[in-house]
């Protein structure tokens, strides 16, 4: 989202976390970014519980749905598969406290540039 409370995936996610729509009550706003982080992040959680505590495969799971982490890696679709590529060294990064991510760097300069760029039109941002 890059910071965009308003974004929308070209799959149906929703605001900062991305989060699809059947994760929001029918009362929710999910572009409120508490009720989005709020569900984002219990989505989250259930599939770190599901992944029994793997951070790579609920990354996976996220991204493509609880369903995959019994997966073999292989079935994933390779969105799934490029989504823990990138996020799983950068989830070890941050967690070794690390100042920057090599990892987040090759992110960025190949998809997070040109989806920032989209976010900051979006925003008015210069």
């Amino acid at each position: 989202s890059c910071g965009d409370p308003r974004a929308l995936s070209s799959a149906g996610a929703k605001g900062l976390f991305q989060v699809m729509p059947f994760h929001f009550h029918a009362v929710d706003d999910p572009y409120s970014p508490s009720t989005n982080a709020r569900r984002g992040l219990a989505y989250l959680a259930s599939a770190l519980e599901r992944a029994g505590g793997d951070p790579r495969l609920a990354l996976a799971g996220y991204n493509g749905g609880v369903g995959l982490i019994g997966r073999a890696e292989w079935t994933w679709p390779s969105e799934t598969k490029r989504y823990v590529y990138f996020g799983g060294p950068i989830y070890e990064d941050a967690r070794a406290g690390l100042a920057t991510s090599g990892n987040l760097n090759e992110w960025f300069n190949k998809y997070g540039a040109s989806l920032c760029r989209q976010a900051a039109q979006r925003l008015g941002l210069p």
